[in-house]
């Protein structure tokens, strides 16, 4: 695969009401993951607690490492940098929430809320950022710097 087609595939966005979807679905499911997220430090041992009960190596480490994740994609969706990377990382997290929590305690945050939100991060993936973005003028800054072919 060349660096054009990379690019394409990780910055491309849809436009149209796909684009504007997108756009309304980065920004609100990018505010659930940094409040999610940031409450993994700001309620540290509670979450150690539930990661423990989750049966989850070294819960105290992983519960920073999640809050990391779900905070750095979650403003990286707000702002519409690397949307396809960031959802494809939250995909992620959120299979890992149903698998651990969801078959653990159920109920409607693990097992509404997390597939909800690893939809929403797979109808992402498929359409991109949406119109108001940095994603799309990042593919159009390293498309006017690759150079020219020669011939």
């Amino acid at each position: 695969m060349d660096r054009t087609c990379g690019r394409w595939l990780l910055l491309a966005t849809r436009a149209g009401g796909v684009g504007r979807a997108a756009f309304v679905l980065r920004v609100a499911t990018g505010g659930i993951f940094v409040a999610f997220g940031v409450s993994k430090f700001t309620k540290h041992w509670s979450k150690v607690h539930s990661f423990r009960t989750y049966g989850v190596p070294s819960p105290d480490s992983f519960v920073y490492f999640i809050g990391v994740i779900e905070t750095a994609g979650g403003v990286l969706l707000i702002i519409g940098l690397a949307t396809k990377l960031a959802a494809l990382v939250l995909s992620g997290d959120m299979i890992g929430a149903i698998a651990t929590a969801g078959v653990k305690e159920g109920g409607a945050l693990n097992l509404g809320l997390a597939p909800t939100l690893l939809t929403t991060m797979l109808f992402l993936l498929w359409a991109g950022s949406g119109p108001v973005a940095l994603d799309p003028r990042l593919l159009h800054s390293l498309d006017r710097e690759r150079p020219a072919a020669p011939g």
